[in-house]
């Protein structure tokens, strides 16, 4: 957790304070937390991280991969990884949910119940 840590105050400040051209602006974001999320996933990730290059730099690289003015999220992620840690790849695996919006309205529902009793105190006067 220690690397983690470092690597999180790392990208959380140099994400705040780095100068960034439109695509990184664009991108910065969510390059920022997949990135987090790849740090709690591998600590070696996160020594990487905590001691590579800078947030700034990662992103001018992860912009050199944007062709014909767009790139997708998977691959702006997996040139954010080889910037801290070159040989390496994401893997991504996705599937379909027939059933999300069914199942959002059942947990919001849920949670919905769980608001306790309401009174109107105009009630009692």
């Amino acid at each position: 957790m220690e690397f983690f840590n470092e690597a999180k105050e790392k990208l959380d400040r140099e994400l705040k304070s780095g100068s960034f051209d439109k695509y990184g602006n664009a991108m910065k974001g969510e390059v920022h937390k997949a990135l987090l999320d790849f740090c709690r996933q591998d600590k070696e990730f996160a020594q990487a991280v905590a001691q590579g290059g800078s947030f700034a730099d990662c992103m001018k690289a992860v912009s050199k991969c944007v062709t014909g003015g767009s790139i997708s999220d998977i691959q702006a992620f997996g040139a954010a990884v080889k910037f801290y840690f070159p040989g390496a790849g994401i893997d991504v695996k996705m599937s379909i949910n027939l059933c999300a919006e069914v199942e959002k309205q059942a947990e919001s529902q849920e949670t919905g119940s769980d608001k306790g009793l309401i009174l109107d105190l105009s009630a009692f006067l």
